[in-house]
C-alpha cells in the first residue's frame, strides 16, 4: 500500500477505502505490563473476532489464548525495525480487517543523566515510543471505523520536562502532544475515531527491570497496579476524555506541573532524587 492509498480524506469513513472484515483489536507491547493488561481488559470488556498482538516474544503472546475468549494471532515483530512495520502495513493491507481499538503500548525507557548513557539507546527509545508509535496509528487509521479508538500508552513524564529521565520523558510529551492534536483532527474530519493519551504515574511492571540500571532515581512516590491504569483508561475513553490519568493525587501533581515554572517543578524533582 502506497502512501496515496493510506490517506483518508477528511470526512470521509474508513467505510469508503477499508471493506469491513473481521472485528479485531490491536495491541503492541502485548507480551508484559501494560500491553498484557490491555489485552485482558479489552477481551472482558468488548467482543473481538481476533486479537492482534504484537511483541518480540512469540511464546508469551501465544501463552495468552488460554485467558482470552477471542482468537490470538501472535505476531513477534520488533516495532523499532522498519522491516517490522512494513510487515504490520502488508498484513493489513492483505487481510482488510475492521480494526476497533488500536493501543500502543510498546515502548522502554532508559533513567540516568544523558550523558551517562549509551546514544543508541536512547536513540532506540526515540524510535519505538514516538516513530513505531505514529507509524502504527498511521497504517492503523484507513482500517478503522466509526466509534473506533487508539489508546497511546504515554506516561506523567509528559508534562514536563524530566531531568535524568530526559530523552525518555521528552518522548512521552511527543506522544501526549501527537495524540491530542490527532484527536482534534479526526473530530474535525468527522470521523468519530477517538484517541487518547494514558498518562499514568509509577506502574509496577517489567519496565523498571530495564529502566533502572543504577540508584540514579530515588524517590518514587507511588506505584500503581497495571489493572487499575488501564480500568481508568477504559472509563475516561467512555467518558470522551482525550488524558487519562490515574489517581487523585497524580491528577493534583499534573495541575501543579501545569500551574508552576517548569523550573521550579524541574528543581524539586531534583531534590527529590538528592541532586
Amino acid at each position: 500500500m502506497d502512501a496515496d492509498q493510506n490517506t483518508v480524506p477528511a470526512g470521509k469513513t474508513t467505510r469508503d477505502t477499508a471493506p469491513g472484515g473481521k472485528r479485531i483489536a490491536v495491541i503492541t507491547g502485548a507480551s508484559s505490563g501494560m500491553g498484557r493488561e490491555f489485552v485482558l481488559a479489552l477481551d472482558r470488556a468488548q467482543s473481538f473476532d481476533e486479537l492482534w498482538l504484537i511483541a518480540r516474544r512469540k511464546d508469551r503472546l501465544e501463552a495468552l489464548q488460554e485467558q482470552v475468549r477471542a482468537t490470538v494471532r501472535a505476531l513477534p515483530l520488533d516495532l523499532g525495525l522498519a522491516s517490522s512495520l512494513d510487515t504490520y502495513r502488508e498484513l493489513l493491507a492483505a487481510e482488510k480487517p475492521s480494526v476497533q481499538v488500536l493501543v500502543n503500548a510498546s515502548g522502554f525507557g532508559r533513567f540516568g543523566a544523558f550523558t551517562a548513557l549509551p546514544l543508541d539507546d536512547q536513540l532506540r527509545m526515540i524510535d519505538l515510543n514516538d516513530k513505531a508509535l505514529v507509524a502504527m496509528t498511521y497504517h492503523t487509521l484507513p482500517y478503522m471505523e466509526p466509534g473506533s479508538c487508539i489508546y497511546q500508552l504515554d506516561s506523567l513524564s509528559s508534562f514536563q520536562p524530566v531531568p535524568y529521565i530526559n530523552v525518555y520523558g521528552a518522548t512521552k510529551a511527543f506522544v501526549l502532544s501527537f495524540s491530542r492534536a490527532l484527536n482534534v483532527e479526526l473530530k474535525k474530519q468527522k470521523r468519530d475515531i477517538r484517541v487518547m493519551a494514558v498518562c499514568p504515574g509509577w506502574v509496577r511492571t517489567e519496565f523498571f527491570d530495564h529502566a533502572v540500571l543504577d540508584d540514579t532515581i530515588k524517590y518514587y512516590n507511588r506505584f500503581f497496579d497495571p489493572k487499575e491504569v488501564i480500568d481508568k483508561a477504559l472509563k475516561d475513553m467512555k467518558r470522551g476524555k482525550d488524558v487519562s490519568v490515574c489517581g487523585f493525587d497524580i491528577r493534583a501533581q499534573v495541575l501543579l506541573t501545569k500551574l508552576l515554572p517548569h523550573g521550579l517543578v524541574m528543581e524539586i524533582w531534583c531534590k527529590q532524587q538528592k541532586k
